[in-house]
């Protein structure tokens, strides 16, 4: 009974410092999003300039995830958490205070690799106390960084709307984050021994490992197409201004955020395979509804749908990917964090080609097709023992 009463313990301490990790790295890449377009006036940046400027943070997370799981292997998930967290953190003033432009984007580059092993190095400690807990909780791990993401936004923007400087507001937010994360850090599990890695070099990723990077490509890119895209749809499709366009995204958020918390026991009553044909099929309806129904108010109701829908997939999908090899989960998460990253990076302007082609209505319904192709995958979330070999 004490022993019980210990491990339960053990396990609150543990996912309250995982879940404050997640709500800190979204809230601070949240605390940075505003800040975009101070830094192109500064630096006089035409938009195809900063275009070029962003993409150096994903090409520093695209060049850092196939080292994430060797790292998070060598040094142990919880020295790689706090390490990069702390780090995060600290590096936010850099982007946006810099005077060279060539520096910011290698600012930029650094603070993308940055969260990029980060994101592996938490979910391997999130797929670790979920294994030792014996029942979901990755989705709200995933809440919290909703969570953060939202509440960052929304401070920065109250904060710098009520005349504090950008410089103060960076310096702030990094000098708060990191001692909250170094403080959260001592909580993480620690019974993983870091231990070099038997295949050093890149090796051919398994079957399931493909199939679960292929699914998480789709579930990503329908993210990044909701990002990019929603506002410039309703704006240029069904007339909304420039303020009303921004509540599709909104939506989606929102609705995303919310539903994250109740996916742990979703998955626990259904099932993973149900719950992944449930939230594809509700994407696939809000999809519809927000592409091909005129009605404004549909078309906000559909992208929240899309954000419920979305909101569980990915959680699902990197727990699976982590019990692909059980004793590495960081393996697993890295390679399949990797393709994820591709479709939430080169998707956008993919449909963006198509939409100059057949026009933006047609270009967004390939996001249908990815939903109907998540649905039919489904099955793959759930892996027999003789997959989890090594790599």
């Amino acid at each position: 009974m004490l022993a019980e009463l210990t491990h339960a313990r053990f396990c609150v301490s543990a996912r309250t410092s995982i879940a404050a990790i997640f709500f800190l790295n979204g809230f601070v890449f949240a605390s940075w999003v505003p800040h975009i377009p101070g830094v192109m006036e500064r630096h006089a940046l035409t938009a195809g300039g900063l275009g070029a400027l962003l993409f150096a943070m994903g090409t520093g997370a695209i060049c850092a995830l196939p080292f994430a799981g060797v790292l998070v292997r060598r040094f142990s998930s919880a020295t790689m958490t706090s390490i990069c967290a702390v780090t995060f953190c600290a590096m936010l003033p850099l982007p946006v205070l810099l005077a060279n432009t060539w520096l910011v984007a290698l600012a930029l580059f650094v603070f993308g690799a940055l969260n990029a092993i980060l994101d592996v190095a938490m979910n391997a400690q999130g797929a670790e106390l979920e294994q030792r807990m014996a029942r979901p909780i990755m989705s709200s791990f995933h809440g919290w960084y909703s969570t953060g993401g939202l509440t960052g936004a929304g401070a920065a923007a109250a904060l710098l709307d009520s005349g504090l400087s950008y410089q103060t507001h960076v310096a702030g937010v990094a000098l708060l984050s990191a001692l909250a994360a170094a403080f959260a850090s001592r909580g993480l599990l620690r019974s993983s021994s870091p231990h070099a890695d038997p295949h050093p070099g890149l090796t051919l990723p398994s079957r399931a490992i493909l199939a679960l990077g292929a699914l998480t490509f789709a579930a990503l890119l329908i993210e990044g197409a909701m990002a990019d895209w929603s506002a410039v749809f309703l704006q240029r499709e069904r007339g909304f201004d420039v303020g009303g366009a921004a509540l599709g995204y909104a939506a989606f958020s929102f609705a995303m955020a919310a539903a994250r918390f109740g996916g742990d026991s979703l998955s626990r009553r259904l099932g993973a395979v149900t719950l992944v044909r449930l939230s594809s099929s509700i994407a696939l309806i809000g999809l519809a509804l927000a592409l091909y129904v005129q009605l404004p108010w549909l078309c906000v109701a559909g992208f929240a749908l899309v954000g419920i829908g979305m909101a569980n997939l990915v959680p699902v999908l990197f727990s699976a990917a982590a019990r692909v090899f059980p004793s590495h989960p960081g393996a697993g998460l890295a390679a399949v964090a990797t393709t994820g990253y591709l479709g939430f990076l080169a998707g956008p302007p993919g449909i963006g080609v198509i939409a100059d082609w057949l026009g933006l209505p047609l270009a967004l319904g390939v996001l249908l097709v990815l939903c109907i192709g998540i649905a039919a995958g489904s099955r793959i979330v759930v892996l027999p023992a003789d997959r989890s070999g090594e790599m």
